[in-house]
């Protein structure tokens, strides 16, 4: 093989694994979150007792925020809903008769769009 057509593999390899890199299948499908003010009001109401400015009172390393939650798997509504009707050590669990599906989602919508 010639050092030409070698190089121009070389260079095609580099071009595809740049383009792949920004790559994930961590990214959620669909519009973006949106935060209505409903949200905005049962967070405060429901969440932020425990999570002020998408912080933890509990476990200050589990906060609410985009890079943190996507760590720990969560990056879509669907996933926050999972973790307050299913939580870990120390969160409480918020079933539907605590929250509503409607509402839950509503919540996750707003933390995915306030605290990315």
């Amino acid at each position: 093989m010639g050092g030409g057509k070698l190089l121009r593999r070389a260079l095609a390899s580099l071009a595809l694994a740049v383009l792949l890199a920004g790559c994930t299948d961590t990214r959620p499908a669909g519009p973006p979150p949106v935060a209505t003010p409903r949200g905005a009001e049962l967070f405060k109401e429901r969440c932020a007792p425990c999570h002020p400015d998408g912080s933890n009172v509990i476990n200050p390393k589990k906060t609410l925020h985009g890079g943190v939650l996507a760590d720990n798997g969560v990056t879509t509504p669907a996933g926050i809903v999972k973790k307050m009707r299913n939580p870990g050590p120390g969160m409480p669990r918020f079933d539907q008769s605590a929250i509503s599906d409607a509402d839950a989602r509503l919540i996750a919508g707003y933390i995915l769009a306030t605290y990315r």
